[in-house]
């Protein structure tokens, strides 16, 4: 009898890999990568591995970690998904040198996935106010989104006018 992908993935979800082992190893890893990184106490490798592995328990502990990465995870691979398949499209059809504006319409399509994965994530835990608060904010979040970009748009887009050009002699610019 062969055993399949689907009977080890299994097998894993029964014995709790997904739910205990990997986010453990995701908060020891991040937490242990942090204390090294800016050495705020010391240099001491023993102490950062205590506490990446105190502090990887503790998230454990109550079970709100293992909900979350439940959600957020299968969200996030459709996401990433998504985002791979659009910037596949874009590379076949857009020229090199309108290449950068749309890498920023593309940065903004992947700011709205990844703000549509957490709040999906974060309803499904019951930590944004239970189901239904998208619904009942997404008017504001999506106009809150669009004026950030407009405002970016704005703010990164140069302007050849003869006003600018003054402005620029006058504070000893270019």
């Amino acid at each position: 009898m062969a055993i399949t992908i689907a009977d080890i993935l299994n097998q894993w979800q029964n014995i709790g890999v997904f739910d205990y082992i990997l986010p453990f190893l995701l908060v020891f890893a991040v937490v242990w990568g942090i204390l090294r990184s800016t050495k705020i106490l010391g240099d001491e490798k023993g102490v950062h591995v205590i506490i990446a592995i105190v502090v990887g328990l503790l998230a454990l502990r109550l079970g709100f970690l293992t909900a979350f990465t439940r959600e957020l995870f299968p969200r996030l691979g459709v996401g990433l998904a998504s985002i791979v398949a659009l910037l596949i499209l874009v590379g076949l059809f857009v020229n090199s040198k309108e290449a950068k504006y749309w890498g920023w319409g593309l940065a903004t399509v992947a700011g709205i996935v990844w703000v549509l994965v957490l709040v999906g994530s974060f309803e499904n835990v019951g930590w944004v106010g239970g189901y239904g608060f998208f619904e009942n904010y997404a008017g504001l979040i999506i106009g809150a989104v669009l004026l950030i970009g407009v405002v970016i748009a704005v703010v990164a887009s140069k302007s050849t006018s003869s006003g600018t050009e003054h402005k620029r002699q006058v504070w000893g610019g270019e």
